[in-house]
């Protein structure tokens, strides 16, 4: 698996990914405008033969960086996908001068809780009924890390 960068030309490739893994994707246009904005990225990851496989979305302001999404297809989780995809996207927003990247993760999600704790991310605090999916409502944890040394 490889990492490449992504811009607003390649939104709809995004949509099509966002939406194998969460239930309410963004439309292309959506996504494009996103990527239009300062500061914000994608990066995609090809399979070996060089079909998408998962994204990661960031954004960078300033000193301070946020891992706005980031998913990989159903067959190729499990893999280390995510953590190359993680990695690049910790790699990009160190290069961009951030010091400290935040992310939103569902309480029941524990295959991305582990995937962040792996990668160096800390709890710094909660967001009550962050996640809506049908009627059920789940809490966010905020969780950050140091960049300092990434980069």
């Amino acid at each position: 698996m490889r990492i490449v960068e992504a811009g607003p030309a390649e939104a709809a490739v995004l949509s099509a990914l966002y939406e194998t893994a969460f239930a309410e994707a963004w439309a292309p246009d959506q996504l494009a405008q996103l990527l239009a904005g300062p500061g914000v990225f994608a990066l995609i990851a090809l399979d070996d033969a060089g079909e998408p496989a998962g994204y990661a979305l960031g954004r960078v302001a300033a000193d301070e960086a946020e891992l706005l999404s980031i998913a990989l297809l159903p067959g190729q989780r499990r893999r280390a996908g995510g953590r190359l995809l993680l990695d690049a996207l910790i790699d990009r927003c160190a290069a961009a001068g951030a010091e400290t990247l935040f992310l939103e993760v569902a309480t029941n999600n524990a295959a991305a809780l582990a995937l962040y704790r792996g990668a160096g991310f800390r709890e710094a605090g909660r967001r009550k009924g962050y996640y809506k999916a049908g009627p059920a409502v789940v809490d966010a944890i905020v969780m950050k890390r140091d960049l300092g040394g990434a980069g």
